[in-house]
């Protein structure tokens, strides 16, 4: 059993409104005031919670009701929380927006419910005076389970600005825990499938998460977000599921600017299950990693670095090799773009036959359930599995390996052996680490 202390939610009433800026300065300044901070993401991420990582000093945890399970949350929250003297969970999109899926609400709302965390609402003021009683009244009744315990006013324009806001939410009882002026200095930059990630330019956006971290120092009540934090009831949950087995092998996993999209509970549960997991660079490395008889691809942004990618023919060779010999090979999005026969007009692996992978200006989002057309190392054709799409390009041909069904349709794509699996697809195995499991296993098999 474990213990879920002080926690807060920092949740937007759109996206947009800047509560990534806010709740990543936040864990920043609380670290620098020798606070320990845990952070975690509602939603299925990779981008936001490298922002918390740097700001932190430590991983920041996925909470995803869809990929992990309702049940498992408060679990993976203690998990987060372990070891520090505060968890601060960023939201996604707004506080009530869900994920759309039958059954699973997966909103930020419904993860405060559930872990009874204190919500501080952001809101983007930037056009309005009096009628932000009229939006913060709404966010903090319409739901009695949420308690919305503070706001913070972003994008505000002046004194006398902050001081129209404070009048009209006086009466509301809500407590103004912030004002944050209008600045282009804390806009950060963003392309194609949102924020850069910190593994491209650390230096850039460390400096940025610090001048941050010193405007929310001073425009924010930092002792009363403490006290909302102290005011959540401490429950006792249960651990979350391990992954485990006597089998031990040496797994290459993909890492460095083209490659950082991976949940750090899979790694662990790879870990657990008795993976040594072996980071390499697919820019740099001249070959795999000595001795590893696995391969984790997991997602990125390969495309922007395509070229890169392809001048590395020594490395491309020997996956194309490897894998037609035997590497048991887990590729997800990026990861699968890299072992395609080319991405865009640059050669790459060509693991996966003849499929060409073209950028697209339509973004393809969402969760899937997926069900496998083949026998698999992750198990037999027929195993379904949930996982989430967020990407600008096509594959052609798709593949045949999963049908995968989503909220509005369902299709064929990826592709599925004996000891390969690649797809759009991005899992969060913390609910399901018999997969972790059975991933080592093969590859020690191998």
């Amino acid at each position: 059993m474990a213990t879920l202390g002080k926690r807060l939610v920092v949740a937007g009433t759109h996206s947009g409104v800047g509560k990534t800026t806010v709740a990543t300065g936040l864990m920043a300044a609380l670290a620098r005031r020798g606070t320990r901070v845990a952070a975690a993401k509602v939603g299925p991420d990779f981008i936001d919670p490298s922002y918390h990582r740097l700001a932190t000093g430590r991983p920041s945890r996925s909470l995803d009701a869809f990929l992990s399970g309702e049940s498992l949350l408060p679990s993976l929250a203690a998990r987060a929380a372990d070891g520090c003297d505060l968890l601060v969970i960023e939201g996604v999109m707004g506080l009530f927006d869900g994920s759309g899926q039958p059954g699973c609400d997966g909103s930020t709302a419904a993860v405060a419910r559930l872990l009874e965390a204190p919500v501080i609402l952001v809101v983007d003021a930037s056009a309005m005076s009096g009628s932000v009683a009229a939006v913060v009244h709404g966010f903090a009744t319409v739901d009695p389970g949420v308690n919305v315990g503070g706001v913070i006013l972003n994008k505000v324009g002046s004194a006398g600005h902050a001081t129209l806001l404070r009048e009209a939410l006086a009466p509301l009882g809500v407590p103004v825990l912030g004002v944050v002026s209008r600045d282009d200095r804390l806009v950060w930059r963003e392309r194609h499938l949102g924020l850069v990630p910190v593994a491209e330019q650390p230096g850039a956006i460390g400096q940025s998460i610090g001048r941050v971290a010193e405007v929310v120092a001073a425009a924010l009540d930092l002792d009363g977000i403490l006290a909302l934090a102290r005011a959540a009831p401490l429950l006792e949950v249960a651990d979350p599921p391990a992954a485990r087995s006597e089998r031990r092998a040496r797994i290459a996993v993909c890492a460095g600017a083209a490659f950082s999209f991976a949940y750090p509970e899979n790694l662990e549960l790879f870990e657990q299950a008795g993976a040594e997991l072996v980071p390499f660079d697919p820019l740099e490395a001249p070959a795999l990693p000595e001795g590893c008889t696995g391969l984790y691809a997991g997602g990125g942004f390969p495309e922007v670095y395509a070229e890169a990618l392809a001048e590395n023919r020594p490395l491309l060779s020997e996956v194309r090799r490897r894998c037609h010999t035997g590497l048991v090979t887990w590729a997800e999005c990026g990861g699968m773009l890299w072992l395609a026969a080319s991405l865009g007009r640059h050669p790459m692996a060509g693991v996966l036959g003849a499929v060409r992978i073209e950028m697209s200006e339509e973004l393809t989002i969402g969760y899937r359930t997926a069900t496998t057309r083949a026998t698999s190392f992750l198990g037999k054709a027929g195993l379904r599995l949930r996982g989430h799409e967020f990407h600008r390009s096509v594959a052609e041909p798709a593949g045949e390996g999963l049908e995968l069904a989503g909220r509005f349709g369902s299709s064929l794509g990826g592709f599925v052996g004996p000891r390969l699996f690649a797809s759009y697809l991005h899992q969060h195995l913390s609910g399901t680490p018999e997969l972790a499991t059975r991933f080592v296993v093969a590859a020690a098999d191998a």
